[in-house]
């Protein structure tokens, strides 16, 4: 059942990992417009006007990253596209560490219109996913190309990526997509954070709480990717964003850690992955402070050890998930499953932020498209988990209530022992009548039927009391042939009928079985009530076995 369902989810989350990789066209909008190849220059003191007109100065084969830090200018290929009233234009491309930008637009007239950004860089013109988006001046000459010159650029993935020409409605339906993907994706891990926290009121398991602080550090991380922390703070530079973002993934990362380690805490792991495990947890997250903090100064290098340390950290999933495989967790499966396309995904990104892939706006964007689907299946391994733990919880109680049982009940007959009998019985408040009951020869009957025959008499004698007395009689076997019943005595049993009831039992080849009773009324709050009325009952009994067997004899506590 369990592979079978495994089987399913994992089809589902390779779909869902090829989805990812490869958008469908639909969701192509979230890059809207018409791509732009770019060529770079370091800038050494030239101007605009002597660079916008003559592209062949400009690099089109480097790849960007390998100019290194500094200041550039970047020109785009030829656009030849006219911006009107009707139909204008936008200029839009990727968000990248930088100081300040100039764009200059080059019109087939010749004439160029110029925007310069602010001490806050391109942040007033973040749009969702994080590109920014400039609208072309509106001229009836085409325009022909545009010219960058950005200073202070980290070059970390490039000088001026992702490029486009869009129309307004392509900008907006793009807009659109994106801001439902964000919102999704946040209202979905609100959700989360909520069921799990109330879970953990009641449960007290530390994945949930890793899990909230994961999906938390998510949610922070999708407000400041998306662009959605520069329209709510549009004073904010677009590089302090950037920290922001560094820092919400870095927390999610070793939150990503702590969940992984406490969801399979049952399970014993190496000394050594367990330090790793923690190690990952506080490089991570240290490692977005220091970027955070000395991005200013030495940004590639803090880069580089941020991305070094998600390196180490996908490093130690794998021996943490063959762990649990080899522990046969019960848990792996689903968590597998829940962290195939965040794993994967995560190590596409760590390839292009090592340059061994290019730059591409859904590779900067799979985290949220990624964690979605983790968030989802996560959530059916969190549920499995729990359900799992209240089986063995209920498993545990249902022992529990069976080893009492077993321990309250006398093995052959089905009656209470002596010593449950006692524990219920000793401590009423109100007068009680105690019957005494044996069977007569019971010697005899094994001698004649063999141990086995009177053991199945025993069983069908205790049968039999307990259908003759009403329900709230206490009925114990107290050891050997002799049975003991207890009853309020305003409730009293008749002794003569009940042993005319036990005459009527139908034994083993049809022996006839008698049995004597004694019984005794009187009070039993103590131990000492106890056995005062116990030795009432007994001397009941004897007088019955002398008289002849067979028969009752009642007597009085203060009589005896």
């Amino acid at each position: 059942m369990v592979s079978a369902l495994s089987r399913r989810l994992l089809c589902i989350a390779l779909v869902a990992v090829l989805a990812c990789i490869v958008p469908p066209a639909h969701a192509q909008a979230g890059v809207a417009g018409q791509p732009l190849g770019v060529c770079l220059l370091a800038d050494k003191g030239q101007r605009e006007d002597e660079l916008i007109r003559h592209p062949e100065r400009f690099d089109c084969t480097t790849p960007q990253h390998r100019f290194g830090s500094g200041d550039f200018w970047a020109i785009s290929d030829t656009i030849d596209r006219r911006s009107t009233f009707a139909t204008p234009l936008a200029l839009r491309f990727a968000s990248l560490w930088q100081a300040q930008q100039t764009i200059h637009f080059l019109y087939a007239d010749g004439a160029v219109r110029s925007w310069q950004s602010d001490r806050r860089g391109i942040s007033p013109l973040i749009q969702l996913g994080a590109v920014a988006e400039l609208p072309v001046p509106v001229r009836d000459p085409a325009l022909v190309r545009v010219l960058f010159h950005v200073e202070g650029a980290a070059n970390l993935r490039g000088v001026a990526t992702g490029l486009r020409i869009a129309t307004h409605d392509e900008s907006e339906h793009a807009n659109l997509v994106l801001a439902g993907l964000y919102a999704a994706f946040a209202g979905m891990a609100a959700a989360l954070i909520v069921y799990n926290l109330a879970l953990w009121c009641a449960m007290r398991h530390r994945f949930q709480l890793h899990y909230c602080l994961l999906l938390g550090a998510l949610l922070g991380y999708t407000f400041t990717s998306s662009g959605a922390l520069a329209w709510v703070a549009p004073m904010l530079a677009n590089n302090d964003r950037l920290r922001l973002n560094y820092l919400f993934i870095g927390l999610a990362g070793g939150a990503a850690a702590l969940f992984t380690r406490s969801f399979f805490e049952d399970q014993p792991m190496p000394r050594w992955l367990d330090r790793a495990s923690r190690i990952a947890a506080m490089a991570v997250p240290l490692s977005a402070l220091a970027v955070a903090l000395l991005g200013a100064v030495q940004l590639r290098v803090a880069d580089l050890l941020y991305t070094l340390a998600f390196a180490g950290l996908l490093a130690i999933v794998v021996p943490t998930l063959w762990g649990a495989w080899r522990q046969r967790s019960h848990f792996l499966w689903l968590f597998a499953v829940a962290w195939s396309a965040p794993i994967l995904l995560a190590a596409v990104r760590i390839a292009a932020a090592l340059h061994f892939l290019p730059w591409n706006f859904w590779i900067d964007n799979s985290t949220i498209l990624s964690m979605g689907l983790e968030a989802l299946v996560s959530s059916l391994a969190v549920a499995y988990r729990i359900k799992f733990l209240r089986d063995e919880r209920d498993a545990a109680i249902t022992r529990e209530v069976i080893a009492r049982k077993l321990a309250d009940i006398d093995p052959l007959t089905g009656l209470l022992n002596r010593r449950a009998f006692l524990q219920r019985a000793i401590g009423r408040e109100e007068a009680q009548q105690l019957l005494l009951v044996d069977i007569d020869h019971f010697k005899r009957v094994n001698e004649t039927l063999g141990h086995d025959g009177g053991d199945e008499v025993l069983r069908l004698f205790a049968a039999a009391l307990r259908h003759a007395a009403p329900e709230p009689v206490l009925i114990a076997r107290m050891g050997g042939e002799e049975f003991a019943l207890l009853t309020p005595a305003v409730q009293r049993i008749e002794p003569e009928a009940l042993l005319a009831s036990l005459r009527r039992i139908r034994m083993p080849f049809d022996m006839t079985i008698t049995s004597s009773i004694g019984s005794c009324t009187g009070m039993l709050a103590t131990d000492l009530d106890w056995k005062a009325l116990y030795r009432c009952a007994d001397s009941a009994l004897f007088e019955a076995k002398a008289a002849g067997r067979d028969r009752a004899r009642a007597l009085r506590l203060d009589a005896a």
